[in-house]
């Protein structure tokens, strides 16, 4: 008793929580994007190796439970998250707050790590899930929980490092900056099932992404299918992507092109989509969820921003992922000028 007593002294001094042996560890990230999780991944990888044997628990949405399930590797399981006043992630269940704190609280965390933002509405959230010690980000000159286990929120800095950086304060070492996502045979199986698919050439093909989890960050219709038709020109086969929510656009889409193309929108899953992504030559897509799955699966991309903030969004590979936003000008032809430079510094064969 005495040794863990000294311990956690330490853990209030010098932020090691690496050292300090952590039965179970919250994670606060209740957002239901796909980017949402995989821009935590480098942060759960490292907290996963500095803690092995821990329990480690997302409380986040119910809607990315699948999500959770393909990285038991770094989460065990996922706490379904009622919603919380001023979060507009979700409808207010107000009637299933009480119940969710008891058990939050029944539940003796021994670290509470909130991953949800600046920490304005969050961190005092995060204090009544009731775990040991807190950690996570503010706003200066807003409420601090814990000033040795608590940093100043940099709204321009890469969501992939903030986290990471955080940890690093807290004692946890990096384990790198890569996203990652696993690809299954069975996704590669239901990839395989698709008839329309047969006759596909692997880096053969350009995957063609018009939507976004907002309209706010979609770029213009007519600008995907100028793209897609001087892509096609060029040899390459054109697939249109996108949720069940995004069949009609890829349809628009595709009646503004004049090449012929795919519209596999509402088609796949999302593992069955990380499978067609890891044999296409690149990708097109707006600043969205499946740049971050490119990312991920170490495709090439070019990422057409025309709102949300490339500091904090766009992959860190800007070799890999081109970025094209206001500030360089979104037109059709920049993003057709970075798509062919990509294509020519691969081995595709493109009749330029």
């Amino acid at each position: 008793m005495f040794l863990l007593f000294a311990l956690l002294r330490k853990v209030n001094q010098t932020h090691h929580f690496g050292e300090l042996p952590l039965k179970r560890i919250a994670i606060l990230r209740a957002l239901g994007g796909l980017g949402d999780l995989l821009c935590v991944v480098p942060a759960l990888r490292s907290l996963r190796a500095a803690h092995p044997h821990s329990e480690i628990v997302l409380i986040g949405l119910g809607a990315i439970e699948p999500l959770v399930r393909r990285f038991d590797r770094y989460l065990d399981t996922l706490l379904e998250f009622p919603g919380y006043p001023g979060l507009p992630e979700q409808p207010l269940q107000v009637q299933k707050i009480p119940a969710f704190f008891q058990l939050t609280q029944e539940m003796h965390f021994d670290l509470a790590i909130q991953m949800h933002g600046s920490g304005l509405i969050t961190n005092p959230l995060t204090t009544i899930l009731g775990a040991r010690f807190n950690a996570g980000f503010f706003i200066p000159g807003q409420y601090c929980p814990d000033e040795t286990s608590f940093l100043p929120y940099l709204a321009q800095e890469s969501e992939v490092r903030r986290y990471l950086r955080l940890l690093e304060f807290l004692g946890i070492p990096s384990q790198g900056e890569e996203l990652e996502f696993p690809v299954y045979e069975e996704d590669k199986q239901e990839l395989r099932e698709i008839h329309d698919l047969q006759n596909l050439i692997k880096g053969k093909y350009v995957c063609i992404h018009p939507g976004a989890s907002t309209p706010a960050r979609c770029w213009f219709a007519e600008g995907f299918a100028e793209v897609a038709d001087k892509l096609a020109r060029l040899g390459l086969s054109i697939i249109l992507t996108g949720s069940n929510h995004e069949v009609d656009l890829c349809r628009r889409v595709a009646s503004m092109m004049k090449a012929p193309s795919l519209n596999l929108a509402g088609r796949t899953s999302l593992g069955a989509l990380a499978a067609l992504l890891q044999d296409t030559c690149l990708l097109v897509c707006n600043d969205t969820g499946v740049s971050h799955l490119a990312a991920a699966l170490h495709v090439k991309s070019v990422i057409l921003f025309t709102q949300s903030d490339p500091n904090r969004w766009a992959p860190l590979d800007r070799d890999l992922h081109r970025i094209v936003e206001p500030a360089t000008g979104i037109a059709p032809d920049n993003a057709i000028a970075q798509a062919v430079d990509l294509l020519q510094k691969e081995d595709v064969y493109i009749a330029v």
